[in-house]
């Protein structure tokens, strides 16, 4: 950031008094500029023993395999944006079930948040942030072409909790040191 959002002037990075973090401060009007982690909501869409999964079509990780998610927005509980987000990538409707995983990352300051749901029916194919929508099997799931480490992992614990019937809340921290 190298001007306040609220008058334009130049912001300056120190810590403010009363803190113990850098912040972006402007220098005439002396607001600070907090920056915090993203949320990113989405759903374990499920059909009998099957997953929807979309195919990106944007960057990163374009034509990548991953579970339908994106930023949580102002004004909406996850579970709202959880839902949306499958719409929006697979045009599908689901009810969703419970939180399921929740991975902090904070090396990129982000949350993920994904809720495992029932697909309401199969009336579901592409939105624009996607190539391709499908129902996959354990057996078929593209392992070595998923797009980020929390879908792998979400799936995985999926999988293994499906055996026994049995689904916990599962929160990770995946930490890369830079």
């Amino acid at each position: 950031m190298k001007f306040c959002p609220s008058c334009g002037n130049t912001v300056t990075h120190r810590v403010p008094k009363g803190d113990n973090r850098n912040r972006y401060i402007c220098d005439n009007c002396d607001e600070i500029h907090y920056q915090n982690p993203r949320i990113i909501t989405g759903t374990l869409p499920l059909h009998e023993d099957r997953v929807l999964l979309c195919r990106r079509a944007i960057a990163p990780r374009k034509n990548f395999w991953t579970l339908p998610a994106g930023f949580l927005e102002n004004g909406e509980t996850s579970e709202q944006g959880a839902i949306r987000e499958t719409m929006e990538e697979a045009k599908a409707e689901v009810n969703v079930h419970s939180l399921y995983t929740l991975y902090n990352l904070p090396h990129i300051s982000q949350i993920y948040m994904f809720y495992r749901a029932e697909l309401k029916d199969l009336n579901f194919s592409p939105g624009i942030e996607s190539l391709e929508v499908r129902l996959f099997s354990e057996s078929e799931i593209p392992w070595t072409e998923l797009a980020f480490p929390v879908i792998n992992n979400t799936l995985a614990h999926y999988f293994s909790d499906r055996k026994t019937q049995v689904y916990p809340t599962h929160v990770e921290d995946i930490i890369i040191n830079r």
